[in-house]
């Protein structure tokens, strides 16, 4: 388990991390979300170990990283957003500085390294020099790099940042090995209906303080103040019929009909929700779904933090 108690961090006058608490359970992919200047990567940079803190404690597997930092190399891997690298290095010969950095045995260095560069799908650019490799490929790499140490938590600021779809898709398979190794991992990102594929729980945070964290489903599910609901039916029939259906009743409201679906906002119980579904089907409408639509984690990232960015990360 890691616990962010209070974490507080100035930059002179300006407060970056404001009082910021949550807990991340252990074996979890944890989407970090923030709009920029939201305080994200500086909490990640405190956590691995690469600025102070001003205040407040970070607890991994009871011990506390800002009281006792040397425990953070045995138990952190970080991936910053933007990769570094020794560009006239081979693949292998990157890992193997790194191993050494780490006081990895030289006799279980080259098993290591061909198994982070297959766990990274990068087995056949094993010995391409570093600066001739793609993004995504330099990414993964970068990947493999933070796990020399056997690291039991990762950070990864922003893993997908300038990838194309293809590279990302890679990525987010690499990170559900992870997530099956027993790793813990944080992630930072933009992308947020990435960060709903590949998270078993989000924080979202903003001007330094958490607005809102737990599983996608109970962050949406908090956030929804009503459910909305999606008919359809058989070749779109008898649209105009179940609005006319659904206007007649109190506890239904928003009601949009679509090319091919009809939508509405539900306040009622789910009594009144089978008598509704009974009475569209006695009415002969050719019902083929009725079933509850679920928010996304864009609404309710704008909903939680608005649309103001600042440039400051």
């Amino acid at each position: 388990m890691i616990q962010i108690e209070n974490l507080t961090k100035y930059y002179g006058k300006f407060k970056a991390v404001d009082g910021l608490t949550l807990e991340i359970p252990d074996g979890s992919v944890f989407g970090f979300v923030g709009p920029n200047g939201a305080g994200k990567t500086t909490t990640m940079k405190i956590m691995a170990g690469l600025l102070s803190a001003s205040g407040g404690r970070i607890t991994i597997d009871g011990v506390d990283i800002i009281e006792h930092p040397e425990f953070i190399g045995d138990k952190v891997g970080y991936m910053p957003d933007f990769f570094g690298a020794y560009d006239n290095l081979r693949a292998d010969e990157y890992l193997e500085f790194y191993a050494g950095m780490y006081k990895v045995p030289a006799d279980e260095q080259p098993r290591l390294i061909d198994d982070l560069l297959e766990l990274v799908d990068l087995t056949e650019k094993k010995y391409a020099y570093v600066d001739s490799l793609s993004r995504g490929m330099k990414q993964r790499l970068c990947l493999a790099r933070s796990l020399v140490h056997d690291p039991a938590l990762l950070i990864l600021d922003e893993p997908a940042s300038g990838l194309d779809p293809r590279a990302r898709f890679e990525m987010k398979e690499i990170l559900k090995q992870l997530k099956d190794l027993g790793k813990t991992v944080i992630i930072s990102s933009h992308i947020l209906p990435e960060l709903a594929e590949m998270c078993t729980h989000v924080g979202i945070i903003d001007h330094g303080v958490v607005k809102a964290t737990g599983s996608i489903n109970e962050i949406m599910q908090n956030m929804q103040k009503e459910q909305v609901f999606s008919i359809k039916t058989m070749e779109n029939q008898g649209f105009d019929r179940i609005r006319e259906i659904l206007l007649e009743l109190p506890f239904t409201s928003d009601i949009s009909v679509h090319t091919d679906e009809v939508v509405f906002s539900y306040r009622g119980d789910k009594e009144e929700l089978s008598r509704l579904v009974g009475n569209i089907v006695a009415k002969g409408i050719p019902l083929v779904s009725f079933a509850e639509k679920q928010g996304n984690l864009e609404d309710v990232f704008m909903e939680l933090t608005g649309d103001e960015e600042n440039e400051q990360n």
